[in-house]
């Protein structure tokens, strides 16, 4: 329960060994490979250059394929179900790298994606298609061919008026333009009217300048031949083969989700040589060797040893310095009652190099805070059930994998505090005996959220109060370690003393033990500090310890406030649910109302316990602003590798 020491690897090996070296640190997956730093003032470092990383993009492009067609297969429906509760398929190392498969796995993908990509051509030919049957359709009752042109002594031309212009208006304009001039409707719909002009050529410009004036725009037709009903017959018989050429498609596409293991063993294969790739960017080569720096976990070093003493390289670890500690990568190790807690840490900041692993210490306070809050057996037991079921089932690892633990670890506390204060999905056994019976029926409870309020609150403060009080002494532990004796002395032990003076005071006993404490308030600043500096440090230590202590202790008073708020809403529902007097109506409004309070208690209960550790606990010790360990590893999407 601590944080993996650490060692600074550095390797100069053969370039020929360059891939198996890294296939065995992925393999193995305890090394973080790191980019060596330069030294500008040797003059070797100017030999080195970086490695190629052409690959990189390949592999890229390779995951990004077989990721592309996964989601046509999804798409199509192609893809077996699986349930959410299937845990994630094994695979051999050895088959997830072999060659042959990954071939066909790649030749698999760029089929589907061929047919996705035709797909899309159909569609974008079947728009164009139907943009130009649009196009022709108001004209497919006129039987002359759309290429005929204008002679020297006719003019024709196709166009359109305005639909709200009537006809024999348009007509008898024409006409009183030009005598020998025709107007012909074609057809009209809500927009425009279809017409052709003919014309003779001497009084075209009479009529065209009546027609403009009209609202005359010439319909652009001139590259299609033939008339309009034979275009529209081609352009039908097109899109019936594009049709029954898609559909073919889609179902091909429908029936191929056999090969979806394969494109995921492709998506993983390529995600790990991308992995290998980014770590092969890091190295420093020569002509013939390559450099590389890393950091081991120290309990790894003797078995990676034993398998890089058969490649021909020199190696060299060593302990990181206090100055490169801001550098070195933190991994947590934890057993089964504090790894969950792994996520919380981990989203609030991982702790320092060197410094301490805080999950250990928060465990308690964080499980048990949770349970104070949700405090209900039935809620326990879902919270049990649910995270049990999925660790039981899906086996999740990560931070998924720690939610389930932590849901487990916090259900337990849920149901033992739901216990002692008699809650079952709040009043809900009340309820239904009241309801089936006429009598009266109680969980026994040793407290209760309504009738002891006053009493959770002192508690809750109370619990506060000792983890305010644990922080400080590990706080006064690490400042002893570090041989800050003073800090320890006038920041902890000085507000020990005050504290404990209060609390005799409190009992009727002597004020002797509170007057010292004030005394040692009073010293803190004016031993360590200099000039006027005295003066103020001594209200400005009294002014921030006093409210930040005082607000510290008031902020646990949110475990009594939401155990009662979760305690009221369920019986609240459970009241509505009971008002019909009809208990299959009281089932519904209760499963309804109590479904909506467990989901908002889930979440409100952790940002507020969240919040009491990140801020009142972990201001007293805590400190931030390490980097996760991440080693070259065998970590994949699909499938879980078997080494």
């Amino acid at each position: 329960m601590a944080i993996v020491k650490m060692k600074r690897l550095r390797m100069v090996a053969m370039a020929a060994d360059r891939e198996a070296l890294l296939r065995k640190l992925q393999h193995m997956g305890c090394v973080e490979i790191v980019q060596p730093e330069a030294d500008p003032d040797d003059p070797l470092w100017a030999c080195l250059t970086h490695s190629e990383t052409g690959g990189l993009s390949a592999a890229h492009e390779e995951k990004n394929q077989a990721e592309r067609a996964l989601e046509v297969l999804k798409r199509y429906k192609a893809l077996p179900k699986s349930g959410f509760l299937d845990p994630k398929p094994s695979v051999g190392e050895g088959e997830l790298f072999d060659e042959t498969g990954a071939r066909a796995a790649r030749d698999i993908a760029g089929q589907v994606n061929g047919l996705d990509r035709r797909l899309a051509a159909i569609r974008a030919e079947e728009n164009k298609l139907e943009t130009q049957r649009a196009v022709l359709l108001p004209w497919k009752s006129l039987d002359m061919p759309l290429e005929t042109g204008s002679t020297d002594q006719v003019t024709i031309q196709l166009g359109t008026l305005p639909a709200a212009l009537p006809m024999n208006q348009a007509e008898g304009e024409v006409r009183a333009a030009g005598e020998l001039a025709e107007l012909t409707e074609i057809s009209a719909d809500r927009e425009a009217r279809y017409c052709t002009l003919v014309c003779h050529a001497s009084q075209a410009e009479a009529v065209l300048e009546t027609l403009k004036n009209l609202g005359w725009s010439r319909a652009n037709l001139r590259d299609w031949t033939g008339t309009a009903a034979d275009n529209l017959a081609r352009l039908d018989r097109e899109a019936e083969e594009l049709k029954a050429e898609a559909a073919s498609i889609e179902e091909k596409l429908s029936g191929m989700g056999q090969n979806a293991p394969a494109l995921r063993q492709m998506s993983d294969l390529a995600g790990l040589d991308a992995s290998r790739e980014e770590s092969r960017g890091r190295l420093l080569d020569t002509a013939q060797t390559f450099l590389l720096e890393g950091w081991v976990p120290e309990e790894s070093w003797p078995g990676l040893k034993q398998e890089l003493d058969r490649y021909p390289c020199a190696c060299e670890v060593g302990d990181p310095t206090p100055e490169e500690y801001e550098k070195v990568p933190v991994q947590l190790k934890n057993n089964t009652l504090t790894k969950p807690l792994n996520m919380v840490t981990e989203m609030y900041s991982l702790p320092a190099y060197g410094t301490l692993d805080p999950n250990p210490l928060m465990a308690p306070f964080f499980i048990l805070f949770y349970g104070i809050m949700m405090a209900d057996m039935g809620y326990g037991l879902l919270m049990m059930l649910a995270g049990g079921i999925i660790l039981k089932k899906k086996k999740p690892g990560g931070t998924f994998g720690h939610l389930c633990g932590l849901l487990v670890l916090c259900g337990i506390t849920t149901f033992i505090m739901g216990a002692l204060t008699g809650g079952f999905f709040g009043d809900f056994l009340t309820q239904v005996v009241k309801l089936t019976t006429g009598g009266d029926f109680a969980l026994p409870a040793l407290f209760t959220p309504l009738e002891d309020t006053m009493m959770i609150l002192v508690g809750a403060m109370c619990l506060g109060f000792v983890q305010i009080l644990t922080g400080m002494a590990i706080s006064f532990v690490s400042k002893l370690k570090n041989g800050q004796v003073l800090d320890a002395v006038f920041e902890e032990v000085t507000w020990w003393v005050v504290f404990a003076g209060l609390g005799l005071m409190i009992l009727g006993i002597t004020p002797i033990v509170l007057i010292a404490g004030l005394v040692m308030v009073v010293a803190g600043p004016v031993i360590q500090n200099q000039g006027f500096g005295k003066i103020t440090g001594i209200f400005g230590s009294l002014y921030n310890h006093v409210t930040g202590y005082f607000g510290d202790i008031l902020s646990y008073s949110r475990l009594m406030a939401l155990m009662l708020a979760g305690s009221v809403i369920a019986q609240v529902f459970n009241t509505l649910g009971a008002i019909p007097g009809n208990i299959f109506i009281f089932l519904i409004i209760s499963f309804a109302g109590n479904a909506l309070n467990f989901a908002l208690n889930l979440l409100g209960c952790y940002v507020h316990d969240l919040r009491l550790q990140c801020l009142e606990y972990f201001g007293k010790f805590y400190q931030d602003g390490g980097k996760p360990f991440r080693p070259l590893n065998l970590n994949t999407k699909y499938y879980e590798v078997v080494k």
